[in-house]
């Protein structure tokens, strides 16, 4: 079984600790929320924690609130690293702290961050994953659990749109809708916008620009960044695909400057940009990825790399 040596570092360890990476994006937190309450409703002897930095946009989901705890919380506990592909993603570095740790992932495999692992970039999303892994070691699905990992599998499939949604997405899919699941209610949360958000979107629609090789993009200067009032994932990922589905594009890429860098949101529904990605430091799958670079001239950089490959 495929899952069986994750299964076995769950049942021996009294603490668990879970981390995802950092800015949580809805696979990211309902994987983690998912598998908390999997091994709650499975294992209720267990002391389970999850941590990282704020849901922000994904605060509607159930037990959303990270936990705080000490550094002596991991003297003797299990850390678990879900859909995170490289160590400086990992939101909370204190997982290297446990003697013992798993990762599940479904991105491109980058590193060895955990003493197991299991990394398939077969799954549409990490709750997929999640969510297989119950199945199959037979560990049942708590309602909680199942909004968690509907929710992921929702958001990192497109709305099941993605080349990676298959017939086992819409199998799980399935599993998880009779655990119990109101998709009206979670839809209403997930894609509900209040007026000041869609006046955002038409203002990043009126950004677009496209390069000579047909990319579109939009640069987000961090003076214009700062003037705006909203966190760095509002602007960036959350922005990124205002420019999906305009006839002619395959590609796309969000920049926006902020104190770190420049953070590269990129996107296609046809070719793998993957490898650009990594060529600039970042990561992620091969037709959604992303990356941070040092200044606006790197940016365009990679803006006339991703033109590149149409032409290969």
């Amino acid at each position: 079984m495929m899952f069986e040596r994750i299964l076995s570092e769950i049942q021996k360890a009294d603490t668990i600790i879970i981390h995802r990476h950092n800015r949580p994006d809805g696979d990211a937190l309902g994987s983690q929320l998912g598998m908390k309450h999997i091994i709650l409703e499975n294992f209720p002897g267990k002391t389970v924690y999850t941590v990282g930095d704020d849901a922000r946009f994904f605060s509607f989901m159930t037990d959303s609130a990270m936990d705080e705890i000490p550094d002596s919380t991991y003297e003797n506990a299990l850390a678990i690293i879900l859909d995170t592909a490289s160590r400086p993603l990992i939101s909370d570095d204190r997982y290297a702290l446990a003697p013992r740790s798993v990762r599940m992932d479904h991105h491109i495999f980058c590193e060895k961050i955990a003493d197991e692992e299991v990394v398939d970039t077969s799954f549409e999303s990490c709750c997929g994953l999640v969510t297989q892994f119950a199945v199959e070691s037979g560990l049942k699905i708590n309602p909680i659990a199942a909004r968690s990992l509907y929710t992921g599998m929702v958001t990192d499939s497109g709305r099941f749109r993605y080349d990676g949604t298959s017939a086992r997405t819409f199998h799980l899919a399935s599993v998880l809708m009779e655990a119990g699941i109101d998709t009206n209610e979670l839809f209403r949360n997930l894609y509900a916008d209040d007026f000041a958000s869609k006046q955002l979107k038409a203002k990043f629609i009126l950004k677009i620009q496209f390069s000579p090789d047909n990319v579109a993009y939009i640069y987000t200067d961090k003076e214009e960044f700062d003037s705006l009032g909203v966190d760095v994932f509002t602007v960036s990922r959350a922005m990124t695909n205002t420019m999906a589905d305009i006839k002619g594009v395959d590609i796309w890429v969000n920049f926006t400057e902020t104190e770190k860098g420049v953070l590269c949101e990129i996107r296609s529904n046809r070719y793998n940009i993957n490898p650009i990605a990594v060529k600039y430091g970042g990561g992620g799958h091969a037709k959604a990825s992303g990356a941070t670079v040092p200044d606006r001239a790197t940016a365009m950089a990679m803006l006339a790399d991703l033109g590149a490959i149409k032409g290969e």
